[in-house]
């Protein structure tokens, strides 16, 4: 998903800089149309694997996010599974408390164990406010206890608009998160905890004597089968919100919306912003973590070549037909001497668009160099003055990063539509 091209080396006296990727032809700029038009209080639109926001407006606010919350409490329990501390199979006790919280229900009882299992699929598909209160007792002792960890997780992903009083989303005046937020959340759960995420595309849950199975209150998964996730919001303060996920063609969108005046609205609105998503804009891998991206000069060590990387993928989000404008250098400085350790930094890979830069990594050396022994180290002083004299015009060839572009995201967004989804209780 990247393109070949030829590296040249330009000298300078700070830098050694190689380009990587550049335009070989320059066409029609790409038009890329504003966003949709959107019903909702806050909105945003991002790239769920490179972060980048597509589409936005007051995605910062801090509003009451209602039920979106429970993705916060399942995102705390999906890291004390993989930590060890608890397991899938743990009977949870259930308190007075759990039992008479208000709201949506997953109609557990006082006094009764109930597997985590079965609870977490009750804050995920049912929305259950008892069987979130259940798992934040358990886990942290009291539910209080519980908010701390989810605000302290909430610090950790860059979350800055939000606060946590609870773990069900239950209204109070200190209670907010913003759809940004809510869309890091989720781009985080996705990628950390992907077992855990695939309860979320779960339509029903059948728990104890309930006569019927109780459905998921995302009603997109109905409506658009690329949509995998993630989870509804209503209160009288909040109004109604929904956060989605999709995936088309290894492409990962995430929209969320807050504060619409209905359940259709919200739907509506979220559709609307993945079809904008996957029609404007793609997503393309230009290098692999670990992949050697060049070999620069060394002075005074036992070899004459390092050879120096990137430690994790660079993934870029572009409006789709703009991937033949990006460009990618390597910054490398000139003078790089021995001993050099594996993983010391020596330059920087930039990638930018119309002079903005999209993404910058630090280059870090792939092998040891130690130091050369006293008569090579004047050796080498003797070839830096001699090179000092003369210009260097030499054209080298740059890594090859892959094979022709192509998109990821199809170019008609337009999925099947069933019909017969439930609608929230």
């Amino acid at each position: 998903m990247s393109t070949s091209a030829s590296a040249r080396r330009i000298r300078t006296v700070a830098a050694t800089v190689v380009i990587l990727v550049t335009a070989t032809v320059q066409g029609a700029p790409a038009i890329v149309p504003d966003p949709p038009s959107i019903s909702a209080k806050s909105y945003i639109l991002m790239d769920g694997q490179t972060r980048t926001v597509l589409a936005e407006r007051d995605s910062d606010e801090p509003l009451p996010p209602a039920s979106l919350t429970k993705i916060m409490t399942s995102f705390v329990a999906a890291a004390e599974l993989s930590a060890g501390r608890i397991a899938l199979d743990d009977q949870v006790p259930i308190s007075v408390k759990a039992w008479r919280t208000s709201g949506s229900k997953m109609f557990v009882r006082e006094g009764t164990e109930v597997s985590l299992n079965d609870l977490l699929r009750g804050i995920i598909i049912v929305s259950g406010n008892d069987a979130s209160v259940a798992v934040a007792e358990y886990i942290a002792g009291a539910e209080d206890a519980f908010a701390d960890m989810m605000n302290m997780h909430a610090k950790d992903l860059g979350m800055t608009a939000s606060r946590f009083v609870n773990a069900s989303g239950l209204p109070d005046d200190g209670h907010y998160s913003s759809a940004k937020d809510m869309a890091i959340l989720s781009a985080a759960l996705i990628e950390r905890f992907p077992d855990h995420y695939r309860m979320y595309s779960e339509k029903s849950f059948q728990y104890g004597e309930i006569e019927r199975p109780q459905v998921n209150r995302n009603r997109l998964l109905w409506r658009d089968k690329s949509v995998d996730g993630v989870k509804t919001g209503m209160t009288e303060a909040a109004g109604y919100c929904l956060v989605a996920a999709a995936l088309r063609e290894g492409t990962r969108l995430i929209a969320a919306v807050m504060g619409s005046e209905n359940d259709e609205d919200r739907l509506r609105d979220t559709q609307k912003l993945l079809a904008y998503g996957f029609r404007y804009f793609e997503t393309h891998d230009l290098y692999g973590g670990g992949e050697p991206l060049a070999t620069p000069r060394v002075w005074y060590g036992t070899v004459e070549e390092v050879t120096v990387g990137i430690d994790a993928p660079i993934r870029i989000t572009v409006p789709r037909g703009r991937y033949d404008d990006l460009s990618a250098v390597l910054d490398i400085p000139d003078g790089i001497e021995a001993p050099i350790a594996e993983g010391d930094t020596l330059g920087v890979v930039r990638v930018t668009l119309d002079d903005e830069v999209l993404a910058e990594r630090s280059l870090l050396a792939q092998t040891a160099v130690p130091e050369a022994g006293f008569f090579s180290r004047r050796g080498d002083d003797l070839e830096r003055f001699v090179s000092g004299l003369f210009s260097d015009s030499d054209e080298e060839k740059a890594p090859n990063p892959g094979t022709s572009p192509k998109a990821d995201a199809p170019t008609d967004p337009d999925v099947p539509l069933d019909t017969d989804a439930p609608t929230e209780s």
